[in-house]
């Protein structure tokens, strides 16, 4: 049998046959760019209402959380079928709505903010195809370091969660750092996953895709600011 000829999860329900990699690859793509518009418009509405500010730090967290994973759940739940591609949408909005607090801050308190955001774009682009690009290339094994890359993660999350307190300017420069770094390499780790087999859901590889590069494009705008920000 044609190693390429595998059985399919597809979003309708049921399965296919003759559904190969390449095809889950190419829809996790279309449907990644697509999911790039919920969240500029997203990102727009909240910076248009100032929707978060109003919130306490502690209080936009705790929605952040609540929201992010309970969507997640959601996307999950549905992934067999077209209604997670309606959900997926509806948490990429949710996400862009979520940094619009950031956005509006570097917008409105640097007079280079503009630059800053389109620089950060420019560069989670360059990594996306950088990544892509080694992804097709790397034959290795990455399990072990899939291990490393969650493991640090996790530390970077509970340092994170404790700067919040400490509002250390260094702490947070090297947290961003690594955050951008992890995540830029989870790029490769989660799309090499997909040409391997190991992810034949094309909703589910989207997401863990997405996930990847809205941590980058975040740390990268903290980083930029944090380096070559012009305040008004």
């Amino acid at each position: 049998m044609d190693r390429n000829v595998q059985r399919l999860e597809v979003p309708n329900g049921g399965s296919a046959y003759g559904v190969d990699t390449h095809k889950v690859l190419r829809n996790t793509y279309w449907l990644l760019a697509l999911s790039l518009l919920p969240t500029v418009g997203g990102a727009w509405l909240g910076m248009s209402t100032g929707f978060l500010s109003t919130m306490s730090p502690g209080m936009s967290t705790l929605l952040f959380f609540v929201g992010a994973y309970g969507l997640m759940f959601g996307v999950n739940a549905t992934k067999n079928s077209s209604t997670g591609v309606f959900m997926l949408l509806g948490f990429t909005f949710f996400m862009g709505l979520m940094l619009s607090r950031l956005l509006g801050v570097v917008m409105h308190g640097y007079s280079n903010g503009a630059s800053i955001i389109m620089t950060a774009f420019g560069g989670t682009a360059g990594v996306f195809f950088g990544m892509a690009t080694l992804a097709t290339v790397v034959k290795r094994d990455l399990s072990t370091l899939t291990r490393f890359l969650f493991v640090g993660a996790i530390i970077a999350i509970v340092a994170s969660l404790i700067n919040m307190f400490v509002q250390s300017t260094a702490a947070m420069l090297a947290i961003s750092t690594a955050v951008m770094v992890i995540f830029s390499l989870f790029v490769m780790v989660d799309i090499k996953r997909v040409i391997d087999g190991g992810e034949r859901n094309y909703i589910m590889a989207t997401l863990a895709i997405y996930l990847d590069l809205y941590n980058v494009f975040q740390s990268m705008i903290i980083l930029l600011t944090s380096l070559t920000g012009d305040r008004r």
